[in-house]
């Protein structure tokens, strides 16, 4: 059995514990908790530790889909969730204060990850607020030097979040069958 790791990550109430429970053919592992500071004005709870998903590819092989707390406060559960991963889903809410510095804080928190891995980003909540577009989030990872895939994800739809990992895993080999 060949058993694979992709690790979702973002800001609080960005999608990762929605994307995954869309995508995941087992019921879902979450480690929520009642918000207790300002993730409040966001969302009633919160992931404190991790969500875990799986994805079943073929009879040979699954995709553990894992997904990190939003807060800076839970960072170093991020490294753990990381190890052995394959790449990074990055999952952006477009409805917040400043979404290019989330993507910023995400990138530089998970740069050596990435650097030896792969990266997908999804923008949430694109239906609520349009502007920045996905061609300002293009050149905004151009300016940092980074050609990765970005794409308007809706966390609630499965389709959208298996593009997602479809992209991830075409990224890191070119050779990789459509699945899902």
């Amino acid at each position: 059995m060949a058993n694979y790791k992709i690790v979702f990550s973002g800001p609080v109430g960005a999608g990762k514990t929605t994307a995954i429970q869309s995508l995941s053919d087992v019921p879902v592992v979450r480690t929520d908790e009642s918000a207790s500071d300002m993730t409040t004005s966001r969302k009633p709870s919160t992931t404190v530790a991790m969500d875990y998903g799986m994805l079943h590819l073929s009879d040979t092989e699954r995709v553990h889909l894992y997904g990190t707390p939003g807060q800076e406060r839970f960072d170093f559960m991020w490294e753990i969730l990381a190890e052995g991963g394959l790449g990074l889903v990055l999952l952006i809410d477009n409805t917040r204060d400043n979404p290019f510095a989330d993507l910023d804080f995400y990138l530089d928190a998970f740069r050596g990850f990435i650097d030896k891995t792969g990266l997908v980003i999804g923008i949430t909540q694109m239906d609520l607020k349009q502007t920045p577009g996905l061609h300002d989030y293009g050149a905004h990872l151009r300016a940092r030097s980074l050609n990765v895939p970005v794409f308007e994800a809706d966390a609630r739809k499965q389709r959208d979040i298996s593009i997602l990992v479809q992209a991830l895993l075409y990224s890191l080999d070119p050779r990789v069958s459509a699945h899902g």
